[in-house]
């Protein structure tokens, strides 16, 4: 069974979505959520599951070798970036290639870079009348949102969506397909 580690900032509702999907698979198996946010969501959500969670701060991601080291132990085939708002240090990138991938809730290269991230890029989206956005799953490099476009998928924004609309659209795709991509992936 090949093993994923997630990387989650906040409610981790993708998090969750993604451990329930591989608890009733025997392809992968969530083995370790990781966070840089003591009070995330996602962790209380980890507990109910009953999967391992630990959060860290940025000393440990940027200038030792922590979470490397949680990472080289957990032994991932695949790292999972889920709502993770901080940019990922190439020591870890170099550790494992091809290996790491993001999900962004627009459609890349649109709306992507430092800072869009959540409402933010659904903001975005409605101030600029876009008639369509999406989700996109991508590898992660050393640059924000630029790394290698594996999977899109698409959604209608009408005129009079709000971007609390598009947010809830965007929440129906990441649920309906980041589940099933990541296990084609893991193929």
């Amino acid at each position: 069974m090949k093993r994923i580690v997630i990387f989650a900032s906040g409610s981790g509702t993708n998090a969750e979505n993604l451990i329930k999907y591989f608890n009733n698979r025997d392809t992968a198996s969530v083995v370790l959520v990781l966070t840089n946010n003591p009070h995330a969501k996602v962790l209380d959500r980890c507990k109910r599951l009953k999967v391992s969670a630990m959060s860290f701060n940025k000393i440990a991601f940027t200038e030792t070798n922590d979470v490397l080291n949680v990472l080289k132990a957990s032994n991932p085939e695949l790292i999972i970036l889920a709502g993770f708002l901080w940019k990922f240090p190439d020591s870890i990138l170099n550790e494992f290639p091809n290996k790491v991938i993001n999900i962004h809730p627009a459609l890349l290269p649109k709306y992507g870079g430092k800072g869009m991230f959540g409402m933010h890029v659904h903001e975005a989206v409605v101030a600029n009348k876009e008639t369509e956005t999406g989700i996109t799953i991508h590898y992660v490099n050393e640059y924000y949102d630029e790394g290698a476009i594996i999977f899109q998928a698409r959604c209608d924004v009408k005129p009079s969506d709000s971007a609390d609309d598009v947010a809830a659209k965007i929440h129906e795709l990441e649920m309906e397909h980041f589940p099933k991509v990541v296990e084609e992936f893991l193929k």
